[in-house]
């Protein structure tokens, strides 16, 4: 079956774009007609420097199938790599109206091993790296609303299980991908008022950071097999919040693997008790375990009895 191309003469942004998620985002969007600026660092699975560059490699495979796209290797995480990331889709194309942060690395340990180094590593590239594109993006279209020419702007950013429920020896990674969903919050509240749309996925899929970390959850199954962790299962619900046809879509957080997408509600209040006045501590501890006692149990935390749910990039 097939229709009208979701994302005709859209140009779009995505980070991380030179494997995995990032990769099968760019080639889902530029098959709907989007236009695609493709980032990528070229780094390994710890940031450190890669030796190849695989947005060029991306940018080849869509051109081979009559889309457009350029390659940009500057670091997001930075400023300047930020603005020219904009930059390079406005000058090549003259607009910018989806941006997907998806960039990112992993430096797993136990907290007790956990360097301050491999803390900042990893918070600087997933969590500084969605705020400074978002940032300099949003700039943008702010200037474009408040010339008259409001946008159908819209960004889609990645968190993670992990930034959900946790994961045992990811307290780096998992702390970076809840900043995500605060960010995502924030920034649909903010920027609604722009023509702006915001969101975020929390996805499970097979890539260089997972294949390793999960590697039984992520084996690829037999041959005719439905392969629910191929990256590619991802991308159709990305490119619809990247598209004309989410709107009024905003400020909402999607778990997505295989063929399932599950609308994720947060942190809502649960029982409570107001007793009228202070409580002494013994009174206190009383009537938190009465509320517990009612209380839905937490989600288990991953690499403690929950699944792999790992978010993967790009990268």
């Amino acid at each position: 079956m097939s229709g009208p191309l979701l994302c005709r003469e859209r140009v779009v942004i995505v980070t991380g774009a030179g494997r995995g998620l990032g990769r099968a985002h760019a080639l889902a969007y530029a098959a709907e007609g989007a236009r695609i600026v493709v980032n990528d660092l070229g780094v390994g699975l710890d940031g450190s420097p890669g030796a190849d560059g695989p947005a060029a490699r991306v940018v080849a495979e869509i051109r081979a199938a009559g889309g457009e796209a350029v390659a940009h290797a500057g670091d997001v995480a930075t400023t300047e790599g930020a603005a020219s990331l904009v930059r390079t889709a406005l000058e090549t194309y003259g607009r910018l109206d989806t941006l997907v942060n998806n960039a990112g690395f992993l430096r797993d340990r136990m907290l007790v091993n956990l360097d301050e180094e491999d803390w900042d590593a990893v918070l600087r590239v997933h969590l500084k790296g969605h705020f400074l594109p978002l940032k300099h993006a949003a700039a943008h279209w702010r200037a474009e609303a408040k010339a008259g020419r409001t946008p159908r702007a819209r960004v889609v950013n990645t968190s993670s299980g992990a930034g959900l429920l946790g994961s045992l020896g990811q307290g780096n990674y998992s702390a970076a991908k809840a900043g995500i969903i605060g960010l995502t919050l924030v920034a649909a509240a903010e920027l609604g008022r722009y023509g702006v749309q915001v969101n975020a996925i929390a996805p499970a899929a097979r890539t260089r950071m997972t294949e390793r970390a999960f590697a039984q959850a992520m084996a690829a199954p037999d041959a005719g097999s439905f392969d629910a962790m191929a990256p590619e299962n991802v991308s159709p619900l990305v490119v619809w919040l990247g598209a004309d046809a989410s709107a009024g879509v905003t400020g909402r957080v999607f778990e997505t693997e295989g063929g399932r997408i599950t609308v994720m509600e947060g942190w809502r209040p649960g029982p409570g008790a107001d007793g009228g006045a202070r409580r002494s501590p013994s009174e206190a501890g009383d009537t938190a375990l009465e509320l517990l006692a009612r209380a839905q149990e937490p989600g288990a935390v991953y690499g403690a009895g929950g699944a792999a749910g790992e978010s993967a990039g790009g990268r």
